[in-house]
């Protein structure tokens, strides 16, 4: 009798784990299935994103400790280069002006990893002081610039065609740091597509080859 009820209580011990990790991995599959909606507020807390670029670089490798002094955590940067470093195909880029170093690296790092990357910025904003443009384009990336007297002052992305990043935020360094800043995080194919077609006409339009240097003569 005692052997009986030894078996049974492991039959019911074991039945309560293979539900509770049947129920985990229920959970987990439903948060993954979710679109995301995020949005985030700037200015940023100071903080360090070593472990998320060294992650993102090599898969699985071991935490190597970083000797910086900021703390790692959870912040709006942080959440914003984990939303650009989950891309896989492609990261398309319209932005009016881009000097922050560390966005730059995560651009970078996707661009090394095989990862698509187009980038559409202001003429007049890409030769300022501190621009991460030549950088990246010396890197190998694909980079389009304005030819008229306006700006361009879009200030999005897209990740894989399927996540769009947008609104107030200039990926700078001030801007981060130090301004009142929003942004938005959205899986919606309806906002998407717009902004890609928006993307795609702009990316035309700026090709290099459409360029007219000299007015024609009459």
């Amino acid at each position: 009798m005692g052997a009986m009820r030894a078996a049974g209580a492991a039959r019911g011990v074991a039945l309560a784990a293979a539900l509770a990790t049947a129920v985990a991995l229920a959970v987990a599959a439903w948060r993954r299935a979710r679109p995301v909606r995020e949005v985030l507020f700037f200015p940023s807390r100071p903080c360090c994103i070593e472990a998320l670029l060294a992650e993102a670089a090599e898969p699985g490798a071991p935490a190597r400790p970083c000797p910086c002094p900021l703390p790692s955590g959870d912040t709006a940067l942080s959440r914003l280069v984990r939303r650009l470093l989950s891309a896989r195909r492609s990261l398309d880029l319209c932005l009016f002006s881009f000097s922050c170093p560390l966005l730059a690296r995560a651009v970078q790092l996707l661009h090394r990893r095989g990862v698509r990357v187009r980038l559409v910025t202001d003429a007049q904003y890409m030769g300022m002081h501190g621009s991460q443009i030549g950088r990246l384009r010396h890197a190998g990336i694909q980079v389009r610039h304005d030819q008229h007297s306006g700006y361009m002052h879009h200030k999005f992305a897209i990740v894989d065609r399927r996540m769009l990043i947008t609104g107030s935020l200039n990926w700078t360094t001030q801007a981060i740091q130090s301004n009142r800043e929003n942004v938005l995080v959205v899986e919606d194919a309806e906002y998407v597509k717009a902004f890609q077609d928006e993307f795609e006409r702009i990316w035309e339009e700026y090709n290099p080859a459409n360029y007219s240097f000299f007015s024609e003569r009459q």
